[in-house]
């Protein structure tokens, strides 16, 4: 998928109806002014470490993976589901194959596979907020913002201060639910309990995009 559809994708709230004309409008601007650099979700188990490469990975996305993977030939991306596949049907409580398929999945953005083997890997470790962030942003990604919110939500109630929940949350939130405050609300709370987070110029941006949107609004 090209950037520029990746970008349009992110700017479709997932839930139309609640949003007015001058909120779509006004949504519509930001992300133009935010840019496509600045339109991802985090994958729930990117990196936390500054310069590293999984800081820079985003979501239905992690970007650079997800460009690979949806440029792989149809046989190689079935050569690499092969042995995954053949582990699940062998053993269906093999945690790390059902993560690893939604994982490739995810980067193919075939979302709703994703879906489903990271529901399958949540049965075995429902404490899992990675895993869990992955899964909300695949709902996120399929248009379903509810879902999305539920399952961010339940990750923080593991791990209240995961850094890449907090901030897709609010993403969600924001474009969403037409819910600018409860954005900045996620996003002031991922500054606060990780200050060394990477992105951390970013998210300051986003929370002041956001703070004018909920003035305006």
């Amino acid at each position: 998928m090209s950037e520029v559809n990746k970008q349009q994708l992110l700017c479709n709230p997932g839930s139309p109806a609640v949003w007015t004309s001058v909120q779509a409008y006004l949504l519509a601007v930001l992300c133009l002014v935010l840019g496509v650099a600045l339109g991802y979700l985090f994958r729930g188990s990117a990196a936390s470490v500054p310069g590293s490469v999984g800081a820079q990975q985003s979501v239905a996305g992690q970007a650079d993976r997800g460009q690979a993977a949806s440029g792989q030939s149809d046989a190689a991306f079935q050569q690499s589901l092969a042995p995954l596949l053949e582990a699940v049907n062998k053993n269906p409580g093999d945690y790390d194959a059902l993560v690893r398929l939604g994982d490739l999945y995810y980067d193919a953005q075939k979302f709703s596979d994703a879906i489903q083997y990271y529901d399958q890997a949540l049965v075995i470790h429902p404490e899992s907020p990675d895993v869990r962030t992955d899964l909300g942003t695949a709902y996120w990604y399929t248009g379903n913002a509810d879902k999305a919110l539920a399952e961010m939500e339940t990750s923080l109630k593991y791990k209240p201060e995961h850094p890449q929940t907090l901030f897709n949350l609010g993403w969600v939130r924001w474009q969403g639910k037409a819910d600018a405050k409860g954005a900045v609300a996620a996003w002031e709370k991922l500054l606060k309990t990780n200050p060394d987070y990477p992105e951390k110029q970013k998210v300051e941006q986003y929370i002041a995009k956001a703070k004018e949107h909920a003035a305006r609004g």
